[in-house]
């Protein structure tokens, strides 16, 4: 096997070598952690959050970052509700929330690659907006959703596989196969890796980057109607902080900030090592503060490899 190759591998080999030894840890520390029960429990807490993330590789893989995702589900778990509550379908109703959310990608997209402003600023621009706009139509209430056929797209089963497990396992499928199986996936990691070189060789960036904001705010539309019908209400502080967790899972899974590398796998991994070591802190009677302590110094650990990768990665990758 090449160095290039086994650099590539290297990171999701150690995130899965150390998942391994996390689940053995715990299996044997935390008396109830080793059951079926709590193993879907902990598939299910981090359905939401992982559909989020596998949309968030794809934008950082391409040099980019977006932290409206949060309050994208925000907005829609509102949005949904209200519509509800005023009669319309719930299918329309959800319709128009994933056009809600498709079109804050739509806005993130072009101004970025259109008005060239900094990912990071745009993003953060429409986290607050969005938010506000949640409050604004809520006014600041938690509603109810009385639909309950949409109840089963949050805690409906499928062959005794509860459905948004479902969701997760085939949303992360298709990113994998976008990334590694299409000429949109060789894009995004080419534009990622030299935006300028994909420029010159007369590559539209701009369509690139506008698709994969688009699929991150598809992304959290979808998540927002899966976490609302779970919790059969809506709430415009419910997805509050969801922005900083799915970027952990995304840089803790080995996708570089910096852009050109990563994968779903990876991703997928980072997903199932937090919402893993968030279960056993739970199951440990670990305090709630020293538990954001724990979670902080894996993010940290995870960004510190980062770096070191680029550090090491030969010349030319």
């Amino acid at each position: 096997m090449s160095y290039r190759s086994l650099s590539k591998h290297t990171p999701t080999l150690i995130l899965m070598a150390t998942y391994v030894a996390l689940i053995a840890y715990l299996s044997i520390s935390a008396e109830h952690f080793a059951t079926s029960n709590n193993l879907l429990t902990i598939l299910q807490t981090v359905a939401v959050i992982g559909i989020i993330a596998a949309a968030q590789t794809i934008v950082i893989i391409g040099g980019g970052l977006d932290l409206s995702v949060g309050s994208v589900v925000a907005l829609t778990v509102v949005t949904v509700s209200l519509l509800e509550g005023k009669g319309i379908p719930i299918f329309w109703a959800s319709c128009a929330s994933l056009a809600i959310a498709a079109l804050v990608g739509t806005v993130n997209g072009n101004a970025v690659t259109r008005l060239r402003i900094n990912a990071f600023i745009t993003t953060l621009a429409t986290l607050s907006i969005a938010s506000g706009v949640a409050f604004v139509l809520s006014s600041g209430h938690t509603n109810l959703i009385a639909s309950s056929g949409f109840r089963v797209l949050g805690i409906g089963r499928l062959a005794g596989i509860p459905i948004p497990i479902l969701i997760l396992v085939v949303v992360f499928i298709a990113t994998h196969v976008l990334l590694t199986s299409t000429r949109y996936g060789r894009a995004i990691y080419a534009v990622g890796g030299n935006a300028e070189a994909c420029r010159l060789s007369g590559m539209d960036i701009g369509v690139v980057h506008r698709r994969a904001f688009l699929l991150s705010s598809l992304a959290a539309g979808v998540a927002g109607l899966i976490l609302a019908a779970q919790l059969g209400a809506a709430a415009p502080q419910s997805a509050r902080g969801y922005e900083l967790q799915v970027i952990a899972a995304v840089i803790l899974g080995g996708t570089s900030l910096t852009g050109g590398a990563g994968s779903a796998i990876g991703t997928l991994l980072g997903v199932l090592m937090l919402g893993t070591l968030r279960n056993g802190l739970d199951l440990l009677h670990v305090n709630f503060y020293w538990q954001e302590v724990v979670m902080g110094l894996a993010l940290g650990l995870a960004v510190s490899a980062d770096r070191l990768r680029q550090f090491r990665r030969p010349k030319g990758d």
